[in-house]
């Protein structure tokens, strides 16, 4: 039984999903007239990462890359625009986003000019764009060891934590039925995080009922 366009489904739903969660930012970033609080550089490296593999799901002409990236680099390039119109540190905002524009016109100058070979270029890419994207997962693990030093899970946003586990393993499976290890392996490391917060939470929920609400921060 041929499980790719269940599982393809599966990657489009959750993960335009999880990024849709920075919704919550939006909203907020409205009511409050300010960016305070919100993180911007998630929103400048979701994008690049977006766009990476929307790069590389279009030399493999895989539409369920395609259009998941787009939708996503979408929201992200409307988060960043949304942030910089509420921040007070535009400056610093403008930046990083020229920083990181820079570094993606070197990718796209490296994998276009320098990289003729169509597997080679596809193989280099999917490399470049998996090690990015296990940064991403395993980036906030300083703060999951601060939240077991303090049992606080009120940074965590609950939402989040089961979009990126849904997410996570769709893509495994969806890479696994591929034969793709460029998709699989990446997206593994969100799976053993996600798990990693759901004990946090289970853990320190107790301890944490007593106080206010957690806000759904990116963590």
């Amino acid at each position: 039984m041929d499980l790719t366009p269940l599982l393809s489904w599966a990657c489009i739903v959750f993960t335009v999903g999880m990024f849709s969660t920075g919704l919550t930012d939006l909203r907020k970033m409205r009511e409050s007239k300010s960016a305070d609080n919100i993180q911007f550089l998630p929103f400048l490296t979701t994008c690049l990462n977006n766009l990476g593999w929307l790069f590389y799901g279009t030399l493999k002409m895989d539409h369920t890359i395609i259009v998941v990236n787009v939708i996503g680099a979408l929201l992200q390039i409307l988060y960043i625009v949304m942030y910089f119109l509420y921040t007070k540190q535009k400056r610093l905002v403008m930046l990083q986003t020229l920083a990181a524009a820079a570094v993606l016109i070197c990718g796209w100058l490296y994998f276009t000019t320098f990289l003729t070979e169509g597997d080679a270029r596809l193989h280099q890419l999917g490399l470049t764009c998996s090690v990015v994207t296990v940064s991403m997962y395993l980036s906030p693990l300083t703060d999951l060891v601060a939240i077991i030093r303090s049992g606080n899970v009120q940074v965590l946003s609950f939402p989040l934590t089961v979009a990126t586990f849904f997410t996570s393993t769709a893509w495994v499976l969806y890479g696994l039925q591929l034969n793709d290890y460029y998709i699989t392996v990446p997206n593994t490391p969100g799976i053993f995080t996600s798990l990693i917060r759901f004990y946090l939470f289970w853990k320190f929920a107790s301890t944490n009922q007593s106080l206010p609400s957690y806000k759904p921060l990116h963590v």
